[in-house]
């Protein structure tokens, strides 16, 4: 039985490789499942994941999330590349004296998961990548600037900025999205320090540098052997939807799912049919 929820379990803190990660760790830690790390999205930090997506999991398996190096209260230097944050991410795993588990990436953590299973295969037992792409992929790190501006916009609730830039502009969409906001705002301790320059840029020069970085063949995804489930929605605007048929196309045991009238951020659209997907894929 789990002791917390995604939005009572308390942050804490581990000190590894110089940096002082927070974290937040619920769910059944009795169960013989294997416990699920999920990896963060550009400028988020732990109060962007979605309770209905982590309260699913913690429902029968341990969850852990946690903010990237630099990123709101974890300590550091943003890093500038896609490498040294599965390296970070590796080192707070190790701290956490977890010997194997299963990772799940959206956006720019789909591209560190990706990373750390090519890092450190023998952390990693299975991959789920939702809204992300492959080295070189198409049109990752070259975002039209009308889409990069949705990042930056000031509004009177914040977490509003996120409608646009992971939902579809259409009524169900948005309605499934303002629940959404209302989800990830709804703790009362929250962990929401406002982003910074430093973020902004850190992280930004990794994505352009992954996404530029050519790769025509694809050939790095032939080293990630563990199986892999492909999420997103039919037109996701920030990392185009054709990579997610590039890396189920590309990588040796992958399968894929692609959700309808969605965008970037279709697991948050559909939480309740990404857990029952994602769990059945961890689970055979």
């Amino acid at each position: 039985m789990a002791d917390h929820t995604h939005d009572t379990a308390p942050t804490q803190f581990v000190e590894a490789g110089g940096i002082r990660f927070a974290y937040r760790r619920f769910g059944d830690a009795a169960t013989d499942r294997t416990p699920v790390v999920f990896f963060q999205h550009f400028i988020g930090n732990l109060d962007d994941h979605d309770p209905a997506i982590s309260d699913g999991f913690a429902a029968d398996r341990e969850v852990i999330l946690f903010n990237n190096t630099g990123v709101a209260s974890t300590s550091g230097v943003v890093p500038d590349t896609i490498e040294q944050m599965a390296t970070d991410a590796g080192t707070f795993i190790d701290a956490l004296g977890l010997s194997r588990v299963d990772l799940v990436g959206h956006s720019m953590g789909g591209l560190v998961a990706q990373q750390v299973a090519l890092q450190r295969p023998d952390l990693s037992r299975k991959l789920v990548l939702v809204g992300t792409g492959p080295r070189g992929g198409v049109g990752i790190g070259e975002t039209p600037a009308e889409t990069a501006a949705l990042f930056t916009v000031k509004l009177p609730r914040q977490e509003d900025m996120w409608l646009p830039v992971l939902f579809a502009p259409t009524g169900t969409s948005q309605r499934l999205g303002r629940a959404y906001v209302e989800r990830i705002v709804a703790r009362k301790d929250r962990d929401a320090s406002p982003f910074g320059e430093q973020v902004y840029a850190g992280q930004g020069t990794a994505i352009h540098t992954y996404g530029t970085t050519k790769d025509p063949a694809y050939s790095v995804l032939k080293n990630i052997t563990i199986p892999v489930l492909v999420v997103n929605g039919t037109d996701d605007i920030i990392i185009p939807t054709i990579n997610s048929y590039i890396l189920q196309q590309f990588l040796p045991d992958a399968e894929l799912i692609i959700y309808p009238d969605a965008n970037h951020g279709a697991h948050f659209q559909y939480p309740d049919r990404f857990v029952t997907h994602t769990k059945l894929f961890l689970d055979r």
